[in-house]
């Protein structure tokens, strides 16, 4: 009996290891090219990917996220005609406030590029804890990003482009703690300079006063928001990626000042002011600031916002 008990153990750890009785690996060789490599700390998310994934998730973007966001914030969206003509794989750049930035970009976006767009989210927070990676995963696309020092993860980026994937990137690395915008890093300009791929300029007005950090739910009056998209842009052939990482933060800066001081106003502040982004108010104290950023915006009238064509 004992033998026996041993024998019936050992080949449960075979099962548990995926293998079958005889130690046979039971993955089918046609499903090989889903499976990520082993890596300290990455949650796989190649499933994600797959058809069948890919429809379930649009089906909870377009049915469920979008139709709740809109609910309750009551978003402009300006600047999608500026997506026409664009083919191959694009990197949408965005300032970031507010949790509402990625459901508010997702449900702006045409299908065509909703249906095929990854979203670099942070790996010490939103793949802390394997049920939030696998909602990540699927409801948004998401792949870790590693925003701190220390150990770092192998970055998905450069294969989701290669498999020719659209990616939503917040270069800031984080939420902003008071609502004007942080230095923005130059990962996603070395990765369009790297593949001579567009990035397309994002900004979102208004988030940080609808839901700021700290909330779990925006706050009540369905307060207005803006999403803009702004001309994409393309390195040059002479152009490394610090250069093109300053010309890609005055334009998202640019598409952030239009809200207050139009087209042209925001073009002339761009090239006059000393700082390519919108930074607060100078020699402020971190409430005032976040006071200045939580002012709601304007009421406007709101004209038709893109229909979802396939």
């Amino acid at each position: 009996m004992r033998r026996r008990g041993e024998g019936v153990r050992a080949g449960l750890r075979l099962l548990a290891h995926g293998r079958d009785l005889r130690g046979r690996a039971r993955v089918p060789r046609s499903a090989e090219q889903w499976e990520e490599p082993a890596e300290p700390g990455r949650f796989p998310t190649a499933w994600a990917r797959t058809p069948v994934a890919g429809a379930v998730r649009y089906g909870l973007q377009r049915g469920l996220l979008k139709p709740t966001t809109w609910t309750v914030v009551a978003p402009q969206v300006e600047g999608v005609e500026r997506l026409d003509g664009l083919r191959g794989p694009v990197v949408f750049v965005a300032n970031h406030a507010s949790h509402l930035d990625t459901p508010l970009i997702l449900g702006a976006l045409p299908p065509r590029f909703a249906r095929r767009i990854a979203v670099g989210a942070a790996a010490d927070y939103f793949f802390d804890t394997p049920w939030r990676a696998a909602l990540t995963a699927l409801a948004l696309n998401g792949f870790p990003v590693e925003r701190r020092g220390g150990r770092r993860l192998k970055s998905l980026a450069p294969e989701l482009v290669a498999d020719g994937w659209h990616l939503l990137l917040f270069p800031e690395g984080t939420r902003s703690a008071d609502g004007w915008m942080n230095r923005v890093r130059a990962g996603s300009a070395h990765l369009c300079c790297g593949y001579g791929i567009p990035a397309v300029p994002v900004a979102v007005r208004g988030s940080y006063a609808a839901m700021p950090r700290g909330r779990g739910w925006p706050v009540p009056g369905r307060p207005r928001v803006s999403v803009r998209f702004g001309d994409p842009l393309l390195p040059g052939p002479d152009e490394n990626a610090w250069d093109f990482n300053a010309r890609l933060s005055t334009a998202v800066a640019r598409l952030w000042n239009e809200e207050e001081l139009g087209w042209y106003g925001s073009l002339r502040d761009a090239r006059e002011a000393a700082v390519a982004r919108p930074a607060g108010p100078a020699k402020a104290g971190s409430w005032r600031r976040a006071w200045e950023a939580s002012r709601p915006l304007p009421k406007r009238h709101r004209g038709p916002l893109p229909e979802d064509d396939a």
